[in-house]
């Protein structure tokens, strides 16, 4: 479905995305968003490899069973990702974690995805559980590009703009209700102050890498900001760098619709942070014409994703380091108007 940075090896994927999600409550990813399940506590789904994934092809979708499969390196922490052919790619979650990703996508994306100005997954098959994997997972179409970095655009004011104009459109799609009777439950949000114990366990953890004082500023003006007042509307609920494909330095698609959700689309603010900086964080901001409220509350989903990450992962993974440092030096930089 996707290629790593230029340079990089096959499938690029966001390195953590075991945590708790930022708008539906489930869970989120390094650059990603808030509250939800703790992944340490979850089920994970052992010996996820080729060999299983070919025999639940041949069981569920056999005329597909002949088509080379290989193991996309590294496959993620969400899923295990195969191609599958040359125009497919098949998804297998390690954990409950994600495991209703599949369905919500196959529920809701070709609902939503023809109505978005940048490509999305194109589900082809649901998988069931089978053969002792406990879960559902899917067969979608691949979508060619390299996963987004901060400096791997041609032209960043033209990804902010167009990155806002995915999202203007995202949210002016008709509500859930209007496009498939419900309810429905998997898109519930999570308001922001669910990530407040662990926010201000974070702060006080790195306190020797940033400003406990400053950060805790951010953190409480986010908490203080006014509520989203108005009627719910769509969100991606996952908006980092590791979900934006790129092709010859332009935006070509938005991927992983696990945290697709309806309510206060502040959450997906957290792009602003995680790709771009002070200009076209400033156009992004004036393209979806976003009040002083939304966007204290987006640069909390920021920082509290941003400090998450940083305390689970940095100390083991380099690449996470630079990312969320990165992340909550911006967020800081950003309040203090530097």
């Amino acid at each position: 479905m996707r290629r790593p940075p230029a340079g990089g090896k096959p499938g690029g994927k966001r390195i953590d995305s075991r945590r708790p999600r930022c708008c539906d409550g489930r869970r989120s990813p390094v650059i990603g968003a808030g509250p939800g399940r703790n992944p340490h506590v979850s089920t994970t789904a052992p010996g996820i490899d080729a060999e299983l994934a070919g025999r639940l092809i041949a069981a569920q979708f056999p005329r597909w069973a002949r088509l080379p499969l290989t193991l996309l390196d590294p496959a993620g922490s969400d899923h295990v990702i195969f191609r599958l052919g040359e125009t497919m790619t098949v998804r297998l979650p390690r954990g409950d974690w994600a495991a209703g990703q599949a369905v919500k996508e196959h529920a809701w994306l070709p609902l939503i995805g023809p109505l978005l100005p940048v490509a999305v997954p194109v589900p082809l098959g649901l998988g069931v559980p089978d053969l002792g994997y406990p879960w559902h997972w899917s067969v979608t179409r691949w979508l060619d590009g390299v996963t987004a970095t901060p400096d791997g655009f041609a032209d960043d004011e033209a990804t902010a703009r167009r990155l806002a104009g995915f999202l203007a459109r995202l949210q002016r799609i008709a509500p859930a209700e209007t496009l498939l009777p419900g309810p429905h439950p998997e898109l519930a949000d999570a308001p922001l102050v669910g990530r407040d114990e662990a926010t201000r366990a974070a702060i006080a953890a790195v306190g020797g890498d940033f400003d406990a004082v400053a950060l805790t500023e951010v953190w409480d003006r986010a908490l203080k900001a006014p509520a989203w007042d108005r009627e719910p509307v769509w969100f991606h609920g996952d908006l980092h760098t590791g979900n934006l494909l790129a092709v010859d330095g332009r935006l070509s698609a938005v991927i992983d619709f696990g945290g697709l959700g309806m309510g206060d689309p502040a959450c997906d603010l957290v792009i602003a942070w995680t790709l771009m900086t002070a200009g076209p964080r400033s156009v992004f901001r004036a393209e979806l014409d976003i009040d002083d409220g939304a966007w204290e509350r987006g640069r909390g989903w920021a920082l509290a994703t941003g400090l998450n990450a940083y305390t689970a992962y940095a100390a083991t993974h380099p690449r996470v380091a630079a990312q969320t440092r990165r992340q909550i030096e911006a967020v800081l930089a950003d309040h203090t108007g530097r």
